[in-house]
């Protein structure tokens, strides 16, 4: 039996030259033990220091995913760790693609310890809890946390980024960090009473916690799951839990018997005013300015329940090419004019790159309300679905009947579903003019806003040089001059 005896329970660098050493020498797994410094009794086993060279003629390379798995692996508390990552180590020079074999135990032991190391480093950035003290240099702030694994070193350069201008240190029972405004430290391991046990700043984050607890989305099992209880010791917050729980269904009870809140008046100023509800099928418009009147009172699906009016067509009535966009989006609505946001700056300069003066096109879109979704003060655009798109279709017949272009082009497939009345291939029917079932022609392309997404540069430029292809050959079908 080979002993190497390590520095520490993280002796990364000690631990891969002392199992190189050991596999170039041939010893199996089962005949090598480590331990750390301090652990090991003199006289019971053959003992190695874990330094010494290499043969350079005997050094083999491992997968960079086995180096990766083991700097986490080192870390897990368990206690035959070591010899995991010696038994993948032995067996990686005969299977060099082992650590592809997700069904292999030794594979999945070790992704298993290494993804819970990874949510100890998770929980220690979400509970550590500073407080506040003074040394000789002055104000300091020093936080006792238990991590389930050994994960000081490898989470305390988050608190680094983080806390840049504080000086702060963490205590662990496995070592300390300690940052003083320019460069992190580590010393040995710490103790709870060198910790303040309590500071005034912990009476506002309680306040603050119990004043966004929501009693109607408590769910125990989840919040425990997050929160688990090993850590509510350290946590100020913690002692308000059990009250705030038991009160919940009260609160909740409370909550929902309370009258709504008024509405948003900024909000209100924005959406549509309230106008007759009465259908717009028996509308047959005289001129655009008739459909635009009529859109404010449409109803014809949900969608204008959030939008802040319909955005119509605008161009000239005698227009040889109308296109057709998705829907209007957040500065479209806001305005009341299609196409004036970031996709309509790259429609603007595709279409003098064309050869197309704006001014003598029809531009309108396939769906005439903003489809959008919340997320924080940003309204993201939502994809209108099929029904939405049939639906507000009658409003785009009425300015076909109007305008009558010679060509239509649609911009995605959101506007070729609305204009050939079934879902095109973009791709594939690109560039080609289609008979559209009541005797118009049409022609598909990329819409512009497809291009503004393309995360690569190069994607980008190809896919701008096919809308402007596209337009080049609408100006020609179109007969514009």
């Amino acid at each position: 039996m080979r002993t190497i005896v390590l520095a520490s329970e993280t002796d990364f660098t000690g631990w891969k030259t002392a199992v190189r050493r050991l596999r170039i020498a041939g010893v199996e797994p089962a005949s090598a033990r480590f331990v750390t410094a301090g652990s090991v009794q003199d006289g019971l086993f053959d003992v190695d220091g874990a330094a010494g060279a290499v043969p350079a003629d005997d050094a083999f390379v491992v997968p960079r995913a086995f180096m990766e798995t083991a700097g986490d692996l080192i870390l897990h508390r368990a206690p035959d760790r070591f010899d995991l990552m010696y038994r993948l180590l032995w067996r990686l020079r005969d299977e060099p693609d082992l650590m592809r074999v997700v069904s292999d135990p030794d594979v999945a032991a070790a992704a298993e310890r290494v993804k819970n190391v990874h949510r100890a480093a998770h929980k220690m950035k979400a509970f550590v809890r500073f407080r506040e003290t003074r040394d000789a240099d002055g104000e300091r702030w020093v936080a006792w946390f238990e991590p389930a694994h050994r994960v000081l070193e490898k989470t305390a350069p988050f608190f680094a980024r983080r806390f840049s201008t504080m000086q702060w240190s963490i205590l662990t029972p496995d070592g300390t960090a300690h940052w003083d405004g320019d460069a992190l430290t580590f010393g040995p391991p710490g103790r709870q009473d060198e910790a303040p046990q309590e500071d005034e700043v912990e009476d506002f984050w309680r306040t603050y916690y119990a004043s966004t607890f929501n009693p109607a989305r408590l769910r125990t099992r989840m919040m425990q799951s997050e929160m688990p209880k090993r850590y509510w010791k350290n946590l100020p917050e913690a002692s308000l839990i059990p009250g705030l729980v038991a009160s919940a269904a009260t609160r909740t009870e409370v909550m929902v018997s309370e009258p709504s809140p008024p509405p948003n008046e900024k909000f209100q100023r924005l959406r549509a005013p309230t106008v007759d509800r009465s259908s717009t099928d028996d509308l047959v418009a005289a001129d655009p300015a008739d459909l635009e009147r009529g859109l404010q009172n449409c109803r014809r699906c949900p969608l204008w329940r959030d939008a802040t009016q319909g955005v119509c067509g605008q161009g000239p009535r005698e227009a040889r090419l109308m296109i057709v966009g998705e829907q209007p989006g957040d500065h479209e609505d806001l305005a009341g004019q299609p196409f004036v946001g970031p996709a309509g700056q790259v429609l603007d300069a595709a279409l003098a790159e064309a050869g197309i003066d704006r001014s003598g096109v029809y531009l309108t879109n396939a769906v005439k309300h903003f489809k959008h979704e919340p997320r924080g003060k940003r309204r993201l655009h939502k994809t209108p679905n099929a029904g939405e798109v049939q639906a507000c279709r009658w409003w785009l017949d009425q300015e076909r009947r109007l305008v009558k272009p010679r060509l239509i082009l649609a911009l995605g497939a959101t506007a070729g579903l609305a204009v050939l009345a079934r879902k095109p291939s973009i791709m594939t029917e690109r560039g080609a003019v289609i008979d559209t079932p009541d005797g118009a022609r049409a022609l598909l392309t990329l819409h512009p806003a497809f291009v503004l997404r393309m995360p690569d540069l190069e994607e980008r430029r190809r896919a701008r040089m096919a809308l402007v292809e596209d337009l080049r050959m609408a100006r020609t079908e179109a007969g514009l001059t």
